[in-house]
């Protein structure tokens, strides 16, 4: 699961990258940012839960 978390955080993180590099696709970097701290918060607590 953990492994899921990390592969998805590194893809947001992508995203962002690509978003800020291209000036056109700036939503994509506001869309990477927000589903890397939403998975982040969820790797948090599904990791405090276990």
């Amino acid at each position: 699961m953990l492994a899921l978390i990390g592969i998805l955080l590194i893809v947001w993180l992508v995203f962002v990258v690509l978003g800020v590099v291209v000036k056109g696709l700036l939503w994509l970097a506001i869309i990477g940012i927000i589903l890397f701290v939403a998975t982040a918060v969820w790797g948090w607590l599904k990791r405090k839960a276990t």
